[in-house]
């Protein structure tokens, strides 16, 4: 048999130097890469767009809440001492997530006074926390001013019956998040020097905001102006009390009765040194002056002694929704809703004003529908009626005013800010854009409102539920497992 042929010798497919180099150049690649992705993420750190595939899902912040953080100059620092396992926690950490992304200097840390205990004990004793009281809390920290908010007040609940073959059983379901409202809040508290002062005269049949009556109360209004930073306090005028001169705005809210005409001096004296008014009549007082008319008449304004009835944009006849509004700072944020206004007189500009560059300018800000009339009055042509109306004035050339430039607001209703109405449409929004305008803050002329919390619940029986686990413990698995395996085998061949 002849000899078998010796078989060549293989040469290897690459020699070492090929192969050092496509390592290198593996190398390169990776690191030219990681060089892009991180010099990308530097400068596009202040510029991105987030887009959300769904309204339900996505924690987002109020152009209220924007302006006012994004005007934030002081660092601060939240902390989010909360049990993770609570169910309003993830809600709580994405929303603050927010504020971080609006504003850098708002810095973001959770504590877990469950999970870590070192890191627990050591803000307990930074903020003197109790040991077992205090918990889940969110706490604003800006230059050692220090505001705590609760975890209970964060959201709105409900209770809500639970089905149990055993008795019956309810248990807390929560509708509304209230996080931004409070945490907006916390920020203007912790950053600004000290709070603005809102006095509401008493003694004429006013308002009371110490008041829990639902009509004529006005405890919630007072809440809602504490949340905007702003300290509200009773005020009497009788005798030779002085309108204080911290009083960075003076409310008379509903009076029914005459206001003497020492306090009416009082209040004019007020007004041209830069102050700042917000006046609501009401249908009480219709048969009667209250005295402050005559000082709004200087200012431009008339105060109407007739009810309105607007019967194209009412319920029941007594109320006027009004959804009409002038382009104003004021009431822009409201354009799209609308207040509800009970048995509102006509406030408007008085036709004689005075027209002069250095004249009050008076506007009228919201409106009736085009066929409102005015209640007993038969001959009155049907037409669009002004409800509210807002003064400004600048400083009087070579008057020192510490007050600055005058503003007045002023409403035909008093009562569609009660305690009950302030609820109703967008009359709690127009009491916060109210306060912050005649208070010269621009910044926080928009709205924040409670957050819908959307639950879901999958319902399955314990056969749905066996398949479910078999199909994501085993099938899934499987599946890629069995693929895996078959591409290895075809590249075995």
């Amino acid at each position: 048999m002849p000899a078998p042929h010796p078989s060549p010798s293989t040469k290897p497919s690459f020699s070492a130097g090929r192969r050092w180099a496509i390592l290198l150049n593996v190398f390169l690649t990776a690191a030219l890469v990681f060089a892009v992705v991180v010099m990308a993420n530097f400068l596009s750190r202040d510029f991105f767009i987030r887009w959300h595939f769904g309204n339900r899902g996505k924690v987002t912040l109020s152009s209220h809440s924007r302006h006012f953080v994004a005007s934030l100059t002081n660092e601060v620092k939240v902390t989010i001492y909360y049990d993770k396992n609570n169910p309003l926690y993830s809600t709580v950490n994405d929303l603050l997530a927010e504020y971080h992304l609006a504003n850098p200097k708002i810095t973001v840390r959770t504590v877990d006074f469950l999970r870590d205990a070192g890191a627990a004990q050591k803000l307990k004793t930074d903020y003197n926390l109790g040991a077992t009281s205090d918990k889940n809390l969110v706490i604003f920290d800006c230059q050692g001013k220090v505001k705590r908010v609760e975890g209970d007040v964060l959201a709105r609940y409900v209770l809500e019956q639970v089905q149990s073959d055993s008795e019956l059983q309810f248990r807390r379901k929560p509708t509304e998040f209230l996080g931004e409202l409070w945490f907006t809040a916390a920020l203007l508290d912790v950053s600004s020097p000290h709070p603005l002062k809102a006095y509401f005269l008493t003694g004429h049949g006013e308002h009371r905001i110490d008041s829990g009556d639902e009509l004529t109360g006005y405890l919630k209004l007072a809440a809602v102006w504490r949340q905007n930073y702003i300290e509200v306090q009773p005020l009497t005028l009788d005798g030779t009390n002085a309108i204080p001169a911290d009083a960075n705005l003076l409310v008379i809210a509903g009076p029914t009765r005459m206001i003497p005409e020492n306090e009416v001096e009082k209040l004019d004296e007020y007004m041209a040194h830069g102050g700042r008014l917000f006046i609501l009549f009401n249908a009480q007082s219709l048969d009667r002056e209250i005295g402050i008319e005559r000082i709004l008449a200087k200012w431009g304004v008339r105060v109407g002694r007739q009810i309105v009835v607007d019967p194209e944009h009412t319920a029941s006849g007594s109320e006027v929704i009004v959804s009409a509004f002038s382009k104003h700072p004021l009431v822009n944020p409201l354009l799209g809703s609308g207040i509800y206004m009970i048995r509102p007189r006509p406030i408007g500009r008085l036709a004689s004003a005075l027209q002069a560059a250095d004249a009050p300018q008076v506007e009228e800000i919201a409106f009736t529908g085009a066929k409102a009339t005015l209640y007993g009055v038969p001959d009155f042509p049907p037409q669009r009626l002004p409800l509210v109306a807002v003064v400004e004035k600048g400083a009087i050339q070579g008057v020192v005013s510490e007050r600055g430039a005058t503003r007045i607001v002023v409403a035909g209703d008093s009562l569609f800010l009660g305690n009950h109405q302030l609820d109703l449409l967008g009359n709690r929004d127009f009491a916060a854009y109210a306060v912050n305008w005649l208070l010269d803050r621009s910044q926080l002329l928009q709205g924040v409102g409670p957050t819908k919390i959307h639950e879901y619940r999958l319902v399955m029986t314990r056969s749905q539920l066996r398949r479910a686990q078999w199909l994501l413990l085993a099938a899934m698995p499987g599946t890629v497992l069995a693929m895996g395996g078959l591409v290895w085998l075809r590249r075995r061949r």
